[in-house]
């Protein structure tokens, strides 16, 4: 079985750790019907639409 030659420092465990804490930005596309920003696989908040048929109702 391999074993390391040299310890691995705790800034190098860290940082090698750290890269799984990123903050992603939240996918966005835009509505079919009204043409704004949403959420994918969500209801439209601005039109109440989703999947062609109106899912809720917006005022």
């Amino acid at each position: 079985m391999a074993v390391p030659k040299k310890k691995t420092s705790k800034s190098k465990t860290r940082s090698r750790r750290a890269s799984n804490w990123q903050l992603k930005a939240a996918p966005r596309s835009t509505c079919p019907r009204c043409n704004v920003a949403k959420t994918p696989h969500v209801v439209c908040s601005n039109c109440g639409w989703y999947g062609g048929r109106q899912a809720i109702d917006v005022d």
